[in-house]
């Protein structure tokens, strides 16, 4: 004989009625904590996010700058090593000056020889102002022997033709006067060569103050190179992408490093165009950078850009097609970072970050006023 099926499990009703209270609760708790926490997040927003304007299409930048050189040489020594922190006014590089200094040299030469012409042509110039003195006095005294033969043939000249003197004395004294003339003709003539030849002195001073001039800017010129050679930081920061090497030939303008202000570091972050309506300079920002999580850095914006970023594009866009689709454009956002200088240390530029401005500060300014 084949054993009879087990009899079916019958449980009870009140049993069954239990557990569904249990879900029934468990679900209301559920929705209850989903709605206390759709609450809090709308108060949150209402009270605070929407006022929260947030991008991450944020980098942190600084304003570099290339060291290159102004003349041309071989290097002679390179005094900074990768990443060495340095001063303004620190040397960087110094090239071969020799063939610089050389000119220089024959600069300095070329002036001394230059004071030595002026000094000539000051001293030919006074020692000319006596010629004249000279030339004059003996003008004046030609002209008073003149004057005097003309006094004594015009006393003579009565007594001759009365025959109370001989004809011969009268004829000796207008010989005299005649020869007095002459004289005086040639001592205004000594005269006026003398002052022109004044004016010729005077031309060549000058001419040796203009070739004094070129002279000392030549050696100001050659000073500058001399000068030149020496390659110094012109900010403070870090050194970076050093690649210059001893021996290497430049040229001016060749690269040699960049100096990063890392001190002076800012952040740009490129927000839509539908984000910065309420945007003012001076709103405070929380930065998180993507190399330090878990820290929440200060700042404030600096300023907003005149244009969006596709306006400073190479290549800007032509909207004026037959086709057009419209894309969000976004509007570089410069923001100063308000954090101590051990923060700052660990930024540098090209790190990512997370930029939330808040745009209550300035609204309550406005409506207050």
């Amino acid at each position: 004989m084949s054993a009879a099926p087990p009899s079916p499990q019958v449980i009870p009703e009140n049993t069954v009625n239990s557990q569904r209270g249990k879900a029934r609760r468990v679900l209301q708790t559920l929705v209850t904590i989903a709605l206390l926490i759709g609450v809090a997040w709308a108060a949150w927003w209402w009270i605070n996010g929407r006022f929260i304007e947030s991008t991450d299409d944020a980098y942190l930048q600084a304003d570099s700058i290339s060291v290159a050189p102004k003349i041309s040489g071989y290097v002679g020594e390179v005094l900074v090593a990768d990443n060495q922190t340095v001063k303004r006014g620190d040397v960087l590089v110094r090239l071969d000056a020799r063939k610089y200094q050389a000119i220089s040299d024959e600069a300095s030469a070329t002036i001394a020889a230059r004071n030595a012409d002026l000094a000539k042509a000051q001293a030919d110039l006074v020692q000319q102002d006596s010629t004249i003195a000279e030339a004059r006095a003996q003008l004046q005294g030609a002209e008073a022997d003149a004057r005097h033969a003309q006094t004594e043939v015009a006393r003579y000249a009565p007594l001759a033709r009365s025959g109370a003197e001989p004809e011969e004395r009268l004829a000796q004294l207008n010989n005299q006067l005649a020869q007095a003339r002459s004289t005086v003709a040639a001592k205004q003539a000594a005269l006026r060569s003398s002052e022109t030849r004044y004016g010729t002195l005077q031309a060549q001073l000058k001419q040796a103050q203009a070739q004094l001039g070129v002279a000392k800017a030549s050696e100001a010129q050659s000073q500058l190179d001399v000068d030149d050679a020496v390659i110094r930081s012109p900010l403070d920061g870090r050194v970076a992408d050093r690649g210059v090497r001893v021996g290497q030939y430049v040229q001016p303008g060749t690269r040699l490093l960049t100096v990063v202000p890392v001190n002076s570091i800012y952040l740009t972050a490129n927000y839509k165009e539908t984000q910065i309506g309420d945007m003012r300079a001076g709103q405070t920002v929380t930065v998180h950078v993507d190399a330090l999580p878990g820290h929440a850095l200060n700042g404030h914006i600096d300023s907003l850009a005149p244009g969006t970023g596709a306006q400073f594009a190479l290549l800007p866009p032509s909207n004026a097609t037959g086709n057009f689709t419209k894309i969000v454009q976004r509007v570089p956002v410069r923001i100063a970072l308000d954090v101590t200088d051990d923060v700052r240390t660990a930024l540098v530029p090209g790190l990512s970050a997370t930029v939330e401005v808040d745009t209550r500060t300035k609204k309550a300014e406005t409506n207050h006023g």
